[in-house]
């Protein structure tokens, strides 16, 4: 019960920084001009800051070998997850607009706006090389498949992806380039300046409290009174929040993962839909408000299973 009632006073924190963002964005303090600035600064400064610091301070080279199990059974869990979601969207025959949508919806987990506030808050700091190592197998499927579904469900014409494409966008994501280039260094054995580890520590601080406020502005844009249950949501729901985190549960006990590690993923795998699903479905004409409504719907409800979740896992 201990992790459930921690899980739930971090939840409360967590709603409690998402609101700032929310009334925030009601008082017209925060528009889309400061969102875009958060967006930009998280994804592109903060984030790879987070995740030198994370994996620098939390793996040696002696566990790298351990390190791609874990990316193996991340890549298989999230490949598992999409292939039952695929099936489930063909059960349900939505309409063009919304099917890739919903397969991108319930299939890919939002490991970093959602994700490093929810995991920090339940494990701490000694969290962040294994929620970077989710984040990296599932961020290889959001940047190709999801990208796919996504193109097919809109109306408006997409630019041919081609492996080369595939491969320049991943990898010159900065929180991509900031796990490799932390890997290689581990691999050679390396460790950077102090000062740099410093500066790094205090960048990543700001990831938390900043993306919170993000998805806070978020649910203020699509409006509480608009969210609605439309045809399929509730089962995107359930696949998200409670499918997933099971699938990965299963192969975390193939691959032999156990405590901090295994939690880390199973929280990982059961977090609402990943931001980057609206942001695409307005770019190719798919069902925009579908995404926006799925992605507020799994963040609010993500508040009640992850403690539920966590009494599950002990």
């Amino acid at each position: 019960m201990e992790g459930f009632f921690n899980a739930l006073s971090a939840s409360l924190v967590l709603l409690m920084l998402m609101s700032v963002g929310y009334f925030m964005g009601r008082l017209g303090w925060m528009t889309q001009r400061e969102k875009n600035f958060i967006s930009k600064y998280v994804v592109n400064i903060a984030v790879p800051c987070n995740c030198v610091a994370g994996l620098l301070n939390n793996l040696d080279h002696d566990s790298l070998a351990q390190a791609a199990l874990m990316v193996v059974s991340g890549v298989l869990g999230v490949g598992a997850t999409l292939l039952i979601s695929l099936a489930l969207a063909a059960l349900l025959r939505l309409p063009r607009e919304r099917w890739g949508v919903f397969v991108a919806m319930a299939a890919f987990s939002n490991t970093l706006f959602i994700g490093i506030p929810v995991s920090t808050q339940l494990f701490g700091e000694a969290c962040m090389p294994y929620l970077m190592l989710y984040y990296l197998s599932n961020t290889i499927y959001v940047q190709s498949v999801g990208l796919l579904l996504v193109e097919h469900a809109g109306t408006k014409p997409g630019g041919k992806t081609t492996l080369k494409s595939f491969l320049k966008d991943l990898f010159s994501k900065p929180p991509i380039v900031a796990v490799l280039f932390t890997l290689l260094l581990l691999v050679l054995d390396l460790r950077l300046p102090q000062p740099v580890m410093k500066f790094a520590g205090y960048v990543s601080d700001s990831v938390s409290p900043l993306a919170l406020l993000y998805c806070g502005f978020i649910i203020y844009e699509v409006g509480l009174r608009n969210l609605r249950l439309m045809k399929g949501l509730p089962t995107m729901l359930v696949m998200r929040l409670a499918i997933s985190p099971l699938i990965c549960m299963a192969f975390c006990h193939l691959f032999g993962m156990t405590g901090l590690p295994r939690d880390v993923f199973i929280v990982e795998s059961a977090l609402p839909v990943v931001s980057q699903v609206t942001v695409m479905a307005g770019a190719f004409g798919a069902d925009e408000q579908y995404a926006a409504t799925g992605a507020t719907l799994s963040t609010l409800a993500s508040f009640i299973s992850i403690p539920i979740l966590m009494l599950v896992i002990g």
